[in-house]
């Protein structure tokens, strides 16, 4: 990324009391710079919550709708196995490799309209892939909607930060539980969906309609492109570049991502499978992954604003890191007799993202940083997070058991815990860099 890629996006400071419009030469909703330009209608404001929620509702199905048709869908692309299994890789490469752009885009063309045009990628994306009748057409519609999916991933901490700069953590909160429950109801609906409408190919395509609603409130954000700005997206246009990859704020907060991101995808997909090898029934062990998967959304709403209310996070890291050690333990010693209590505390571990999500917009103090920071973090971060799942699968097969793996996932979640403490203290990445 260029340094000096996001130099027109401001300070996100909240005006002075008294102040309708943000002073000349700073920055609208969507980033761009505006002169004079009057106070947001106060409408406008729950369009951007809403264009939040309904985002953030859509950042997973795409995702979570195919893992539970994989066989389905195998069978009628004729889809090798090996490519089948590249697909759970393909959503991380594709957030890191897309997410990068997002900075970018976001200086030329404003982040709301970027994000706009990220939930049309989803769209189109999920609605055609489908019916695309063969796997290279499947993974090319599958990689337009993660782009989509990429690009709003790092973007709407921006959002939160523009128009909430007073309120990151509540916003955080309802943001990340948005995208918990739409993780969860893909998940447990698809299936059932699928056989009423009569098909693997319009049970996935069906998720395509959550997008387009996704995109009428970003149209009417970006359309007030401007002729208003963001409450407090006030600054200076000519801010000193931040030179992200020197700050150790920013690495504590990649590798913390990263790490949570690798646990959080070995636990869906190998939980199952490490609960039916330890005499768990198939069914059972699915409900036990739901379980996992549930106990995240009200978790996500409640733990950004205990995080925005406490000046160090590092205890919260750690005491979600402490969860997931337990959870190992309990895994490693007794993972059929206690296993709904595995699950819960594997649940409660995962609740790290949101967590990441509230820290991004806290380290930074401007538009600019959060943007490049939520850059980085998650870039760096889903490519840390490639070759976990892999590498538990590979440790499996040749060991012919659970005890090596497991000890690979408690033993990464020493270094989370270490560096979720790092990444929690109070610091700003513009003071570092």
């Amino acid at each position: 990324m260029a340094e000096d890629d996001l130099a027109t996006l401001h300070a996100a400071d909240r005006p002075a009391p008294g102040t309708t419009a943000p002073p000349t030469g700073s920055t609208a909703d969507d980033g761009r710079p505006v002169t004079d330009a009057p106070a947001p209608p106060r409408w406008l404001g729950g369009v951007v919550i809403a264009g939040l929620v309904l985002a953030a509702l859509n950042l997973r199905p795409a995702i979570t709708s195919l893992g539970a048709l994989m066989e389905e869908v195998r069978a009628g692309l004729g889809m090798s196995g090996t490519v089948a299994g590249l697909l759970t890789s393909v959503p991380a490469l594709c957030f890191a490799a897309f997410g990068i752009a997002a900075p970018r885009l976001a200086r030329r063309l404003g982040p709301g309209a970027v994000v706009c045009a990220g939930m049309a990628a989803i769209a189109v994306g999920v609605a055609v892939r489908p019916f695309t009748g063969n796997t290279a057409g499947f993974l090319t519609a599958s990689a337009l909607a993660l782009a989509g999916i990429a690009v709003s991933n790092v973007l709407l901490p921006v959002v939160i930060k523009s128009w909430f700069p007073d309120r990151v953590g509540p916003m955080t909160g309802v943001y990340s539980m948005a995208l918990a429950l739409g993780t969860s109801l893909a998940a447990a609906t698809t299936v059932p969906l699928t056989a009423a409408v009569g098909g693997w190919r319009p049970g996935l395509a069906l998720w395509a309609a959550l997008a387009v609603a996704a995109v009428i409130p970003w149209i009417l954000i970006v359309r007030r492109r401007g002729t208003t700005a963001a409450p407090g997206a006030a600054g200076h246009a000519a801010e000193r570049p931040i030179r992200i990859a020197t700050s150790p704020t920013a690495w504590s907060l990649a590798v913390f991502f990263g790490l949570q991101a690798t646990a959080a995808y070995i636990t869906m997909g190998w939980m199952p499978q490490i609960f039916r090898d330890a005499g768990v029934s198939a069914g059972t062990a699915g409900v036990l992954l739901a379980v996992t998967m549930a106990i995240s959304v009200p978790l996500s709403f409640v733990l950004p604003r205990m995080a925005s209310r406490m000046r160090h996070q590092g205890p919260l890291a750690a005491s979600l890191g402490l969860c997931g050690l337990a959870g190992y333990a309990g895994l490693w010693f007794a993972p059929a007799s206690g296993a709904w209590l595995w699950a819960l505390l594997m649940g409660i571990s995962n609740c790290a993202f949101p967590l990441a999500l509230t820290m991004i917009g806290m380290r930074a103090t401007s538009a600019a940083g959060v943007v490049k920071l939520s850059a980085f973090a998650q870039c760096v971060g889903y490519l840390i997070s490639l070759p976990g799942p892999l590498l538990v699968g590979a440790l499996y097969q040749h060991s012919g058991g659970w005890g090596i793996p497991i000890a690979l996932m408690a033993g990464l979640m020493v270094p989370q815990i270490a560096v979720g403490v790092l990444a929690g203290r109070d610091r700003r990445i513009e003071d570092e860099t």
